[in-house]
């Protein structure tokens, strides 16, 4: 069926007490509306190289990510509107501000036959956490008591038990928030095999979700990875279908060609070339509904003339020269939104009404006068680039973008292509870039926190241009204590206005998520985050 709209479910703070996630599946709109089709039939998609091994705590971009959620099963996972829906975890309660009780269903197991037990929460989590591991979602678990940034320390917080039951506590008084990141991928367990060689673990990955690899080698670099039913699973998500053939493809143009003839039953992105006929082309079969997806483009402090007074002008001068009305019309056909905060309008605290918001908005004036102001501390030479992946169908918006940038001020810009997304993270995650690069959130899950916590706290997972203002982080952490939906948000706006006076990143556009699927499946829903429901899709 074709979706123009989605219900989501704002994620409130709970209010202190026994709080406990229900423990059954999902229901509601996004369930199958029919369990028929072969039960062995796999279900070719679409996806890209992952950055890394796939290792829960080490993988925090889109690639590796849509295969990790599908590998592993954690505490809770998120419906289709967005909801928390308990997974291995049999109860999750809130005893106080500081104090979380978890209880596991019995009889869960790992693909390998090995007992999902507090043990492989426990290891996991504190393998994540470990400063000398390294590993990119690591201030996932800051809020523990024992988490430390500067030297190797457990995580004295988490206490187990029994085999089935462990208690997390935190060093802030966040836990209503925190129970609500819990279906997030950092998250995950992980049997014991895993620590023995972890990066030899993360090829070959062994998990307790839905699906499993179909082999050993089913992950062909560059080409594909190969999974199929797990049927040691049995939460809310199990798969009505045989598997999935993930196909990493170079460019989104040959994917929806794919799509058109069938040799390809799921799309979760439009190619640039499509947008403005993919509707009429797919039929009921086009998906273009809201998402949890902000836009934006990143500049490092270390870039020349982007610290201090100087940077701050030039920022400000460079969101004011780009019409994102214009772009979002005439490159996306109107299925992107001019961006008005660092969030997304599905999620609840969004605001189009931020006091400094209109540094977002196109005037060509006050760009040039910042831009003049800049040049009076230090004249401006080179070219400004936004460096992009190829691979993904941002060619057009890039180009769009830079020159609104270069015939507003007058300078060279352009954009800076590279073959394919793992290559350009490798490059912003070694912080070996040298030009500005695009940047965006899918949200992990449904709160407003997520889109400020991980970009742009001091030393948080996805802070890509190392941005540190004690003001926001103090703000954040005010606002994940608060013991109302009302007195959060109240914090989190203040911590927004902060960014739009720093602009640590351009915010440009909220998306909407254009995809499509083939007449060979049924049952096909993308979720409130754009990824579609994969386990539920049928064939056949």
């Amino acid at each position: 069926m074709k979706r123009s709209k989605i219900a989501l479910a704002s994620v409130a703070l709970a209010g202190i007490g026994a709080l406990a996630l229900a423990g059954c599946a999902s229901g509601g709109s996004d369930e199958p509306t029919s369990t028929g089709g072969d039960a062995g039939a796999i279900i070719k998609v679409n996806g890209s190289e992952p950055e890394n091994p796939l290792f829960p705590a080490n993988t925090n971009e889109t690639g590796g990510g849509k295969i990790v959620d599908s590998i592993y099963a954690g505490l809770a996972y998120y419906d289709g509107e967005g909801n928390i829906v308990n997974d291995v975890a049999d109860s999750i309660t809130v005893d106080d501000a500081n104090t979380i009780t978890v209880k596991l269903k019995e009889g869960q197991k790992f693909s390998n036959d090995e007992a999902v037990t507090a043990d492989s929460f426990i290891k996991a989590w504190n393998y994540g956490a470990l400063k000398s591991n390294a590993q990119k979602n690591a201030s996932w678990f800051s809020d523990i008591e024992g988490y430390s940034e500067e030297t190797d320390s457990e995580l004295t917080g988490l206490t187990k038990v029994d085999d089935t039951t462990f208690t997390i506590k935190l060093s802030n008084p966040v836990a209503a928030d925190f129970v609500q990141r819990l279906g997030y991928s950092a998250y995950y367990p992980l049997p014991e095999v895993a620590f023995e060689d972890p990066a030899a673990f993360g090829e070959n990955p062994i998990g307790n979700g839905p699906y499993k690899l179909a082999g050993e080698g089913a992950w062909q670099h560059d080409v594909e990875i190969n999974l199929v039913k797990n049927d040691a699973y049995t939460g809310g998500r199990e798969a009505k279908n045989g598997g999935l053939d993930i196909v990493f493809y170079a460019n989104l143009d040959g994917a929806y060609a794919d799509l058109q003839s069938g040799n390809l039953d799921v799309l979760d992105a439009i190619p640039t070339s499509a947008q403005a006929t993919f509707e009429s082309d797919l039929g009921e079969r086009a998906v273009n509904q809201p998402a949890a997806i902000f836009q934006s483009f990143t500049i490092p402090e270390s870039l020349a003339h982007f610290s201090g007074e100087e940077g701050q002008l030039r920022r400000e001068a460079l969101s004011l020269a780009i019409d994102r009305d214009a772009i979002t019309k005439t490159i996306f056909n109107g299925t992107r939104t001019p961006a008005s905060d660092f969030s997304s309008p599905v999620i609840g605290g969004w605001s189009d009404s931020l006091e400094g918001a209109d540094v977002l908005k196109y005037n060509q004036d006050k760009a040039k006068e910042l831009w003049a102001e800049a040049d009076k501390i230090s004249p401006w030479s080179g070219t400004f680039q936004i460096a992009y992946n190829s691979d993904g169908g941002h060619q057009a918006w890039v180009d769009a973008t830079t020159n609104s940038i270069k015939n507003t001020l007058g300078i060279d810009a352009s954009g800076a292509p590279f073959v394919d997304f793992a290559s350009l993270r490798t490059e912003v995650t070694n912080r070996t870039i040298t030009t500005a690069f695009r940047t965006g959130w899918q949200a992990d899950y449904p709160g407003l926190y997520n889109f400020l916590a991980p970009l742009y706290q001091t030393g948080a997972s996805s802070n890509d241009g190392d941005y540190s203002n004690p003001e926001f982080d103090k703000l954040l952490a005010s606002g994940a204590a608060a013991d109302s939906t009302d007195a959060a948000t109240a914090d989190y706006e203040k911590a927004q206005e902060i960014l739009l006076k720093d602009l640590p990143a351009i915010p440009l556009w909220y998306s909407n998520v254009n995809g499509g699927y083939a007449d060979t499946v049924q049952n096909v829903v993308f979720g409130w985050n754009s990824v579609p429901l994969y386990y539920q899709i049928t064939k056949g």
